[in-house]
């Protein structure tokens, strides 16, 4: 690939990409959003709104149907985040779709990634079925949960599609960063399970079991259910869905409590990369790249104990989620820089 000179379909790929970026963290918070303002099944029916795709018709008829016969649906308000959030996500799959497009136009350039085109697009389809899913199996927890674990995929695979097609970075001869690599993984692979388990936690309506700090009430060891808390499939409940939860206050507060040490071994791990990061650095790239890793742990950590204190106020529960995902991009942009081949560009 020559970066000096890229060709019309590399030039384009370059622009969409990047656009696309932005595109997915907006998809991504208004999802965050969505969720925490309990306005998942606003729209019960996909991929419409009560049968219409103008979500100005939506709120007409939810209106005059809950004046006509009043709590027959939900508050028309809700109808509002869920189809703007579709719509923006549908906009990211045709986005996906066209990178892909020029990817294979221009496939027979040298060092033309194809893969990652590829299974963004499989991941952006999986993520329309995981949608519409979570709506028209009301609000399942593993659905739920899953679906906000594509939607944080498919933005660190565009990031480091991103890397790819600007060839980023080059290669730098750091070998005692390099040697990184074991505990940067572990990094990436802690973060990862905790965003599951933040998802999980957030899919069961679980983040406000817990009001004190530093774990939960006292004598909240009583209160431990695993084998509740963690039933991904089959639950047993009377609700005509999943909205605010179907788990009994034990099993949501085991989800909660394993969530705190879960963030505890991350802010151990992460912390112990930042740390041997700055010891072992002999350039400012990968010392900065330590304190912009060790900057997003920090403030992830003071945002969770924001929604302790503040008892989850949407903002803060929306910024939270964001954060994680540039936590998780840089540890993994981070992993792509010190893997780059000797000898070669990236």
């Amino acid at each position: 690939m020559q970066d000096s000179a890229p060709n019309t379909a590399l030039r384009w790929q370059r622009r969409l990409t990047l656009v696309t970026i932005v595109m997915t963290a907006v998809v991504i918070m208004l999802g965050a959003w969505t969720r925490l303002a309990d306005a998942g099944l606003g729209c019960p029916d996909w991929p419409g709104c009560y049968g219409h795709l103008d979500v100005r018709k939506a709120i007409s008829y939810v209106s005059e149907r809950n004046a006509a016969e009043p709590g027959t649906y939900r508050e028309a308000f809700k109808t509002v985040p869920e189809m703007v959030h579709r719509y923006f996500a549908s906009s990211l799959g045709l986005l996906i779709l066209i990178i892909t497009v020029l990817a294979w136009r221009n496939r027979r350039a040298a060092d033309q990634p194809l893969w990652l085109p590829n299974l963004l697009l499989v991941i952006v389809i999986c993520q329309g079925i995981l949608g519409k899913l979570t709506v028209t199996m009301g609000l399942q927890p593993t659905i739920v949960m899953l679906h906000l674990l594509g939607g944080f995929t498919t933005m660190t695979l565009l990031c480091w599609l991103a890397a790819k097609l600007y060839n980023w970075p080059k290669f730098l001869n750091d070998c005692d960063v390099r040697s990184l690599r074991g505990l940067s993984a572990a990094a990436i692979t802690v973060v990862v399970l905790q965003i599951a388990l933040g998802g999980w936690t957030t899919a069961n309506y679980a983040a406000v079991v817990c009001t004190e700090l530093p774990i939960c009430e006292e004598g909240w060891q009583d209160h431990i259910n695993f084998s509740d808390a963690f039933i991904f499939w089959g639950h047993e409940h009377d609700k005509p869905d999943y909205e605010f939860g179907v788990l009994a206050n034990d099993a949501r507060t085991t989800i909660h409590v394993m969530h705190r040490f879960g963030a505890l071994l991350v802010l151990l791990v992460v912390g112990a990369l930042v740390i041997r990061i700055l010891r072992n650095a002999r350039c400012h790239f990968y010392r900065n790249f330590a304190l912009t890793i060790g900057g997003l742990l920090i403030w992830q950590i003071c945002l969770g104990l924001g929604n302790i204190i503040f008892k989850v106020p949407l903002l803060m529960a929306v910024a939270h989620n964001f954060f994680a995902l540039v936590l998780l991009v840089s540890l993994v942009l981070f992993g792509r820089a010190i893997r780059v081949p000797v000898g070669r560009d990236a």
